[in-house]
């Protein structure tokens, strides 16, 4: 072959390529379905729920107001072995935790799975659950903070959906308890399976619009922390729900880019934001003066273009949502409205 000939066979070779890179990749209906969800029991009188320590620690007096709840919906509470325990940030040993949620996930006595507090230690143990047991065993799971990365990791992995809601340390007032019960609760009695719709009265609307899509998210620390491992959120054709705490806007700023760099973001349909407590500036940088934490939100998530809403009560507040992951859910940016399309629990 001549030289003129071998230089266009390289000009061939490269022009094939680039037709190649923006023809769009068509993948099979098997490879886009999403996976079937396995909608756990509901909370019912005469269950027991366990509570358990994935992460840090917890005391029995830590939790004295959601055993009264419990037992005012006539349902048991049983401590896992953990409860009573710390080791530093942790309530023990990555061993152990992880022992604990399985026998919780194993024990026939035990319905449900509440998560005693988050702090920090999910992510030490992911590597240490059966989530094909997780799944067998249809258990309600719930928990919110540093619980975000076992609820991502149960619902994507076994295809159970998880709670963001109240762990057991929680305070529940009148809204966290009335949202938890709509979520979780049914009596048996009622023919039809809720499906209820939640209204951001103090949210403000970042980007006007609707969006439908399955619902996932949780703390935002939490799901760059798993970025680049089997753990890692999916947010294809998403409600992607965020919130954070005691973080300053330059740190939002850089977990959001985080997020867009890994193509999460943009793959979302729409975007519900908590209050992000406590992420104004503390204090002055030598870097320059802060942006507001709004400054940052608008230039992260009001220039995708997507339906968003920012300061939807859930996270780190007194008074929060209980969030499914896993199911359709419409949000109205308008209005400050989550409705959930798909049932929360299994009723039948």
């Amino acid at each position: 072959m001549s030289a003129d000939e071998r230089r266009q066979t390289r000009r061939d070779v490269l022009a094939a390529l680039g037709t190649m890179a923006v023809l769009p990749i068509v993948a099979s209906a098997a490879q886009v379905a999403p996976p079937l969800k396995q909608l756990p029991r509901p909370l019912q009188p005469g269950m027991t729920v366990a509570v358990v320590c994935p992460a840090s620690g917890v005391m029995a007096s830590e939790i004295r107001d959601f055993v009264a709840l419990m037992n005012s919906w006539k349902i048991n509470v049983t401590f896992g072995k953990n409860v009573n325990r710390r080791l530093s940030y942790l309530a023990a040993e990555d061993s152990a935790r992880a022992q604990e949620f399985m026998d919780a996930v194993l024990d026939p006595s035990v319905d449900a799975i509440i998560c005693g507090r988050g702090g920090y230690g999910v992510m030490r143990i992911l590597p240490m659950l059966d989530f094909g047991a997780i799944q067998r065993s249809n258990k309600l799971i719930m928990g919110f903070s540093d619980i975000t990365a076992l609820l991502i990791a149960v619902e994507q992995l076994s295809g159970l959906v998880t709670y963001h809601g109240p762990v057991a340390s929680s305070g529940f007032d009148a809204f966290t308890t009335s949202a938890m019960k709509s979520i979780t609760y049914w009596d048996g009695k009622t023919a039809t399976t809720p499906r209820p719709a939640f209204h951001g009265e103090a949210a403000e609307t970042l980007v006007p619009g609707n969006a439908r899509g399955r619902l996932t998210g949780g703390n935002l620390a939490m799901i760059v922390s798993t970025l680049g491992t089997r753990y890692e959120i999916d947010t294809t054709d998403s409600i992607l729900f965020l919130e954070e705490i005691s973080e300053e806007p330059y740190r939002v700023d850089r977990m959001l880019t985080q997020l867009w760099l890994a193509g999460k973001l943009q793959s979302c349909r729409g975007l519900m934001l908590g209050n992000f407590r406590d992420c104004e500036a503390k204090s002055a940088s030598p870097l320059g003066p802060s942006p507001s934490l709004r400054a940052v939100l608008d230039d992260r998530i009001v220039a995708l273009g997507i339906p968003a809403v920012y300061g939807m009560p859930f996270g780190h507040v007194r008074s929060k949502m209980t969030i499914p992951l896993g199911i359709r859910a419409e949000l109205d940016a308008k209005a400050r409205r989550l409705r959930l399309l798909d049932p929360p629990i299994d009723c039948k």
